[in-house]
């Protein structure tokens, strides 16, 4: 593995650069993730609003940003199997079909907690 060099603050500012790049290709390559993160927009301050202590606003907005953590993942294993084979092979089907997975039980999470919440 290659060393870069970079300690301290320079390491963190290259970090972030690059973690910003990341999430900016993910906005404008993904769908799923532009709907997510508009979806975002509107429940992460509505569960800081209706939060019930700070428990319950951590549940609600963490419930949001696990579902756009799990997106970004699904989006960069997609992008690395396109990337490293356009034939079908079972293996890249079984990695995007896993990925997809992830998001779909991030969703079944964000609804059961905000059910949950809101109903009891």
């Amino acid at each position: 593995m290659a060393y870069s060099g970079n300690t301290g603050i320079t390491r963190i500012v290259k970090a972030t650069k690059f973690s910003w790049q990341g999430f900016k290709a993910a906005y404008k390559n993904e769908e799923a993730f532009r709907q997510e993160f508009y979806l975002a927009i509107v429940l992460i301050p509505v569960g800081l609003y209706i939060g019930q202590g700070g428990v319950e606003k951590a549940l609600l907005v963490g419930s949001v940003v696990l579902l756009l953590l799990v997106e970004i993942l699904n989006s960069a294993i997609e992008a690395v199997v396109d990337r490293f084979g356009g034939e079908m092979h079972e293996l890249s089907g079984r990695a995007k079909d896993m990925g997809s997975s992830a998001v779909f039980l991030a969703v079944v999470y964000l609804v059961v907690v905000w059910s949950l919440i809101l109903l009891f």
